[in-house]
């Protein structure tokens, strides 16, 4: 099997690729029957983003501070580990973007798209749900849509839920949600789209982030799961995505 290996820019990351490349040897992503990406979370993410085009199955190993979507990180045995590892069909989320000033932007996102206010007054927005209004008006810090792989993270840390992985929902979580008093998010089928509106967005400023494609001063967003065949995450079969979600939900902290 033919690998391509990449790594963070941190010294561990890379003299572990140096390594694992003099050991299998390399080839471009391009000619790869899978990739190897060496370091945590954050640069998982930027690798899935990198290469969703080529359709190539990832296989991650832990180099990083977070690593809840990578595997142990062990340079024998890698054809074996690669062969045996369960495949979880990650399908990312469509930001579409319309600014204050009418300029448009679109990202991915395989965690979360996020909505956060950009000043000290509160953001006012309006929810709608496949072009039905179902809030006039949320009072909050923030708002965000989460996959059921991003579900553990930035949502989690929101009080949003933990989603199963082939659930075939989208978590909708506010962030420290003022009015409504009692709205403390919804769960959604996964075709759902999101349709968010910045009320008075001079006074109100916000900014809207697709795992880290950021932009500023926003008026309308829109999120949807996107229609692609998604990309496959490789794990371990002791120790797969799903195990680890539902882990996740008896952590002690």
């Amino acid at each position: 099997m033919a690998y391509a290996f990449v790594a963070s820019e941190t010294s561990v990351a890379q003299q572990a690729r140096r390594k694992l490349v003099e050991r299998y040897g390399e080839v471009p992503p391009e000619q790869a029957q899978a990739i190897v990406a060496l370091g945590g979370d954050g640069f998982m993410l930027r690798t899935l983003h990198a290469h969703l085009p080529l359709a190539i199955p990832v296989y991650g190993m832990k180099l990083g501070r977070v690593g809840f979507l990578m595997n142990k990180h062990r340079i024998d045995d890698l054809p074996g580990r690669i062969a045996r590892a369960h495949a979880a069909v990650l399908y990312p989320l469509e930001m579409d973007v319309v600014c204050a000033k009418g300029e448009k932007h679109h990202a991915l996102a395989f965690n979360e798209v996020s909505l956060l206010r950009q000043s000290n007054q509160a953001a006012h927005l309006e929810i709608k749900l496949n072009e039905t209004v179902k809030l006039d008006a949320l009072v909050c810090d923030g708002i965000l849509v989460s996959t059921p792989a991003g579900s553990t993270a930035y949502n989690l840390s929101a009080h949003g839920p933990i989603l199963p992985l082939d659930a075939n929902v989208l978590a909708l979580t506010p962030i420290s949600p003022f009015r409504p008093r009692r709205w403390r998010g919804a769960i959604l089928p996964h075709r759902t789209q999101v349709s968010l509106r910045v009320l008075d967005p001079n006074k109100r400023p916000v900014s809207a982030t697709a795992d880290f494609h950021e932009v500023r001063d926003v008026r309308e967003v829109t999120v949807k799961q996107s229609g692609g065949p998604g990309v496959r995450l490789l794990f371990d079969p002791e120790h797969n995505l799903e195990q680890r979600i539902l882990d996740e939900q008896f952590a002690p902290d």
